[in-house]
């Protein structure tokens, strides 16, 4: 039997076939089986760890029952300390009220205790006032006796002046009698010897010197000493009171101007003061020995 070449044999028909399937569907099937064994595995992962904290929530579901319990357990107590509390309360009203009628037995005893001492610091507040107004009555004398020695001190700074000296040499402030004098003192510029000689041959000691009064003239206010200082003698003859009889003398390391001013002459008697520097040394002639009559006194301010 001749077989027509148009006809395909068993053999071919079966390889058409075969070689007909794609290879994508393979792929793709093995894609879908790998992708449900991911799956499986994930689903278990998931499914462990699920169980793992349901038994955890388990186990703290176990404690806050426990921990419920004990508060259940203490709010029992508390509710029994309650009651056994209010039934001291009942107990403790009688002496409740005792307490606030002795309290107000107290409040009373105060305010009587207060209106006392009201009474009492009114009273001292009075005399205090009393006592004050005279203090201040004193205080206003003394003020008006203080603003009097003031205008007097003011007045005896204005007298303070300076004048030339018989050395031709402007003088320090000079004093006209001893309230001036003791204003001097009080400035504490210079050193201040207050003197009272007698007429007499022999010198008396004025401070770091020694002065012998030979003449005095009371009508015309004029006097003659005689003055010994660095082992010099000085004779200042017919001065006039109020005039600064001037010499130099060596007053510690240099030589310095030394004055003295007569304020009052009498017969045989004159009163003044020598002004001498603050450095004057103590370095002096020995002083003749001073007659009775004589009468020096030596201050320093």
């Amino acid at each position: 039997m001749s077989i027509s070449p148009n006809v395909p044999t068993p053999q071919e028909s079966y390889h058409y076939e075969s070689t007909g399937t794609p290879r994508w569907i393979a792929v793709l099937f093995g894609v879908v089986i790998a992708a449900l064994a991911l799956l499986g595995v994930a689903g278990y992962t998931t499914q462990t760890r699920l169980s793992q904290d349901l038994a955890k929530q388990q186990d703290q579901n176990k404690i806050l029952t426990a921990q419920l319990d004990q508060a259940n357990s203490r709010i029992a107590d508390l509710k029994s300390q309650m009651e056994i509390a209010s039934q001291k309360v009942g107990l403790t009203q009688a002496e409740i009220a005792q307490a606030k009628s002795r309290a107000e037995a107290i409040r009373k005893e105060q305010q009587t205790s207060d209106q006392r001492l009201t009474s009492q610091i009114g009273q001292v507040q009075k005399e205090s006032e009393e006592k004050i107004g005279a203090v201040a009555t004193e205080v206003g004398g003394a003020k008006k006796d203080i603003e009097a020695t003031k205008n007097d001190l003011e007045a005896t700074k204005g007298r303070l002046e300076r004048s030339m000296g018989d050395m031709n040499v402007m003088s320090g402030l000079i004093a006209r009698n001893r309230d001036d004098l003791e204003e001097l003192k009080r400035r504490g510029d210079r050193n201040y010897y207050e003197f009272t000689l007698q007429k007499s041959k022999t010198a008396s000691r004025v401070g770091p010197i020694q002065v012998s009064l030979s003449k005095t003239d009371p009508k015309k206010s004029k006097y003659t000493i005689t003055v010994i200082a660095d082992d010099k003698t000085i004779e200042k003859k017919d001065r006039t009171s109020g005039e600064p009889v001037q010499f130099y003398m060596k007053g510690g390391a240099r030589t310095a101007l030394y004055e003295i001013v007569v304020f009052d002459v009498n017969k045989n008697q004159i009163t003044g003061y020598l002004s001498a520097p603050k450095d004057s040394g103590s370095a002096a002639p020995t002083p003749a020995p001073a007659p009775a009559a004589a009468t020096t006194t030596p201050t320093k301010p």
